[in-house]
């Protein structure tokens, strides 16, 4: 009788990205390696980036050994649903108008442009008139 595998979408699979809780997904599988974080020879940051994306080719290019793969597999948890959208569908905002204090620096901003340009003229005619007497 064949082992019935459980199916993670990426979404899920992308909230388990902390030291107590990390899951990462390489080659369509999705691995719990919460336990193995502080054993990992590059540090436990290098998994948690990788934690919310397909760590595929960050695994690959990493070089990893065959006893490394091999215990990868220990930790595997399921697999990743191809029905599933490979990345979180994202909320898109459309452009807001600019919020109020964002429009009163820009109102105070072309009122009062005068006052920096005054000083540094000011501050150039000093200076001449500084170096002209020496």
């Amino acid at each position: 009788m064949p082992t019935l595998t459980k199916l993670y979408s990426m979404e899920e699979a992308s909230q388990h990205n902390t030291n107590g809780d990390c899951w990462v997904v390489i080659d369509g599988k999705v691995y719990d390696v919460s336990t193995y974080l502080d054993e990992h020879p590059g540090g436990d940051d290098v998994i948690i980036a990788a934690t919310g994306k397909d760590a595929t080719d960050d695994f690959e290019d990493a070089g990893h050994s065959k006893t490394a793969r091999e215990l990868m597999e220990t930790f595997c948890i399921g697999e990743l649903d191809p029905t599933s959208p490979a990345i979180p569908e994202l909320e898109i905002c459309s452009k807001k108008q600019p919020s109020e204090i964002t429009q009163k620096l820009k109102d105070l901003i072309k009122q009062y442009w005068a006052v920096p340009v005054a000083a540094a003229s000011v501050s150039v005619v000093v200076g001449f008139l500084y170096l002209r007497r020496k």
